[in-house]
């Protein structure tokens, strides 16, 4: 159960696919925390399967950074479905319409659909469409987690060592860029963040730059 400290999304990658009177859908679902992420995937989709009659995308994210809103408890979400060709209101909309009604959020979903030479009516497509989203969210499963932020850290060489430190022990995840200095880009839990922050802050004496 969605408490106003968690969210339901999808726990992984994930597709599933069947067919309807010849015509092959694929619903294909993966988690994704910024509006960005989601077009990636969509875009990532739609050049595998670019061969495809229509790549019908569908997601739900925070807007913006991905961060959390002024309102406790509240993330600003943007919502968004194409039809992709699809008669309007057949595709993406019904595809969308499963993530709100399960409470699914930082998701994506893309359902190929390659035509089979039977046209399905707005209904039929619209309960395919559902179906592809359904099966594929049953495929890779629900879980419950906690709003993250990004953590940006920058430092000198020689404080690298303790902030990557700190970050491993702190268990959150984090991507390294070694140039002429090393940024340091983490994805915390909101509830951790300020603590982190403090805790780098600390370590370094202040020589941490953090966004």
């Amino acid at each position: 159960m969605e408490t106003p400290n968690t969210y339901r999304t999808a726990a992984g990658r994930a597709s599933a696919e069947f067919t309807v009177q010849g015509s092959r859908f694929i619903g294909h679902l993966a988690p994704a925390d910024t509006v960005d992420a989601a077009e990636a995937f969509v875009d990532e989709v739609r050049a595998e399967f670019d061969d495809a009659t229509h790549n019908v995308p569908a997601y739900r994210v925070p807007a913006g950074d991905g961060g959390p809103s002024t309102a406790p408890g509240e993330v600003m979400l943007r919502e968004y479905a194409n039809d992709d060709g699809e008669p309007t209101g057949s595709a993406g909309k019904p595809a969308l319409n499963v993530l709100e009604q399960q409470e699914i959020r930082n998701v994506v979903a893309v359902v190929t659909r390659y035509y089979g030479g039977t046209n399905l009516g707005v209904g039929g497509l619209a309960r395919a469409y559902s179906r592809a989203v359904k099966e594929g969210l049953d495929a890779a499963g629900v879980v419950e987690e906690a709003p993250h932020e990004r953590v940006a850290a920058t430092v000198a060489y020689d404080d690298s060592g303790t902030v990557r430190g700190i970050l491993e022990s702190a268990g959150v995840e984090f991507d390294a860029d070694y140039d002429a200095e090393v940024a340091f880009e983490a994805r915390v839990p909101v509830a951790d963040a300020p603590e982190l922050r403090d805790r780098l802050r600390s370590a370094t004496s202040g020589r941490v730059d953090i966004e």
